[in-house]
């Protein structure tokens, strides 16, 4: 059956249960984990901008991943203790809008950023004597630039192509955020032209990192098998270990959910949890991932702990 074309002026955020007792569970986990985001983000940026020992490149990407991920788990959590505590699940179409740019410009802006760290690892592992002058701090500012510049420009392109398809009168998003899957279910019509626009979003901001970071560990690994130590190269590995765990988890939910952007493949339950996972649950663990395991941001934040207790 035909929908009608009209012209939606806000959409409605179903969210993740209608249930009054669940959504109250739900907003205290969600509160939780944005609290500890917030914390732990913050903590790492502050440990790395004051402590000399942290003034590497390494660090410089790590505290830039840690700023992204303060700023997209606020596109996303904010409205989600909102609709998880209000009766009003509302989100305007401007609004939407917003948080859709943000978002894809965003998540393009950490994919980029996360290979820009590939390529550092590789060249600390493979040119550990001439890693201060080949990554030097105006290249990795200009790195850093270019993975906003990139993560931007492509959301710009998306965001126009995706809001002005024609939505037909239906305005409830059955997710937790304005996406490129409940949204394309909502239109009328989704050309071809718009089908292409995806993938070659999905080529140049998933696809290219994702073969630029398999070609750096392809390199780190030829690189730690020149190494004779058995202790040299466990602690090649472990240098890279942390970054690997975050590509595994931010690129395998992100490839899940956009390399099939096509409604008739879209799960509605299945793809919220999957969501949830790279949108709010993994910049809380992200700060985790890079600090537990790391002996400098320990002891900067050792040093740190001691600084703030008052003296007796």
């Amino acid at each position: 059956m035909e929908r009608s074309n009209h012209t939606v002026t806000e959409f409605i955020l179903v969210g993740f249960a209608t249930d009054p007792v669940m959504q109250l569970i739900l907003f205290v986990v969600f509160l939780a984990v944005y609290s500890v985001t917030l914390v732990g983000n913050t903590t790492l940026i502050t440990l790395i901008c004051n402590d000399s020992r942290l003034h590497m490149p390494m660090y410089f990407f790590i505290g830039n991943l840690s700023f992204l991920d303060l700023w997209y788990s606020s596109v996303y959590t904010p409205k989600i203790l909102v609709t998880c505590i209000s009766e009003d699940k509302s989100i305007s179409f401007g609004g939407c809008v917003a948080q859709f740019f943000f978002s894809a410009g965003l998540a393009c802006s950490e994919c980029y950023l996360l290979a820009t760290m590939a390529y550092d690892r590789y060249v600390a592992i493979s040119n550990p004597l001439l890693y201060a002058q080949l990554i030097s701090k105006r290249l990795c500012i200009y790195l850093v630039i270019y993975s906003y510049a990139g993560g931007f420009v492509s959301a710009i392109v998306l965001t126009s192509s995706t809001f002005t398809l024609n939505f037909c009168g239906d305005n409830v998003i059955d997710d937790f955020f304005c996406d490129v899957p409940p949204l394309v279910k909502l239109a009328c019509d989704v050309k071809e032209s718009y089908q292409a626009v995806l993938y070659f979003l999905l080529a140049s901001n998933v696809i290219t990192p994702t073969v630029l970071i398999l070609t750096s560990y392809l390199f780190i690994i030829a690189a730690v098998l020149r190494i004779h130590s058995t202790q040299g190269r466990l602690k090649a590995y472990s240098t890279c270990s942390s970054h690997l765990i975050s590509v595994t988890l931010y690129y395998g939910s992100i490839l899940y959910i956009y390399s099939r952007p096509s409604s008739s493949y879209y799960s509605l339950e299945r793809d919220k949890i999957v969501s949830t996972f790279y949108t709010v649950v993994f910049p809380m663990l992200n700060p985790m991932i890079y600090s537990l395991r790391n002996k400098d941001v320990k002891e900067a934040l050792k040093k740190l702990l001691r600084l703030t207790q008052p003296e007796v």
